[in-house]
């Protein structure tokens, strides 16, 4: 059972999903869909209906607080697990799977970590975000945050390098 747009926009309602999260969740999910359709057409096998369902409810609840948990719960609760293990973890980028075992789960982290609000814009320029975000929250533990996020990206540079060499051509290119 795969979640329909019907249920989506009932899921944004109850969770008061503010219209520029709607707009991000689409464009993560656009994304990771692209992604996977790529490698879907190189011989991968991806559920794109689950990559959608979990792309468009991973930030659904995300006025609130742990909203990976809430929104996953949620899923689950209506029977949606496969959509809600992914949601559940797409906070967590640093679990990136090598090529050969690439999930629909890092379609989605990607997405995320590619996608700006809602504008594809890249690694380089998402992970300058993520870190100028975290200097103005973590301050005294600023450098640390750092570190680890700069590790986080050089995992997931590996995981694209790897999925443009099997595509055959730069996740930009599936933008032009």
């Amino acid at each position: 059972m795969r979640i329909t747009d019907e249920v989506i926009q009932k899921l944004y309602i109850e969770f008061d999903t503010p219209e520029h999260v709607k707009r991000h969740c689409q464009g993560v999910t656009d994304c990771a869909l692209r992604i996977a359709k790529a490698l879907n057409e190189h011989g991968y096998s991806l559920d794109l209906e689950m990559i959608y369902g979990a792309g468009m409810t991973h930030d659904m609840a995300r006025v609130q607080d742990e909203h990976w948990n809430v929104a996953a719960d949620k899923l689950e609760e209506l029977g949606y697990f496969d959509e809600a293990k992914i949601v559940r973890v797409h906070m967590q980028p640093s679990t990136y799977s090598p090529i050969e075992l690439v999930h629909e789960g890092d379609m989605l982290n990607l997405g995320d970590r590619l996608v700006k609000e809602d504008t594809y814009v890249g690694i380089d320029e998402r992970f300058e975000y993520i870190i100028d975000k975290a200097r103005r929250v973590d301050g005294e533990h600023f450098e640390q945050a750092k570190e680890r996020i700069l590790g986080n990206k050089a995992k997931m540079q590996k995981l694209l390098d790897e999925i443009e060499r099997v595509i055959g051509c730069s996740i930009d290119d599936l933008y032009k």
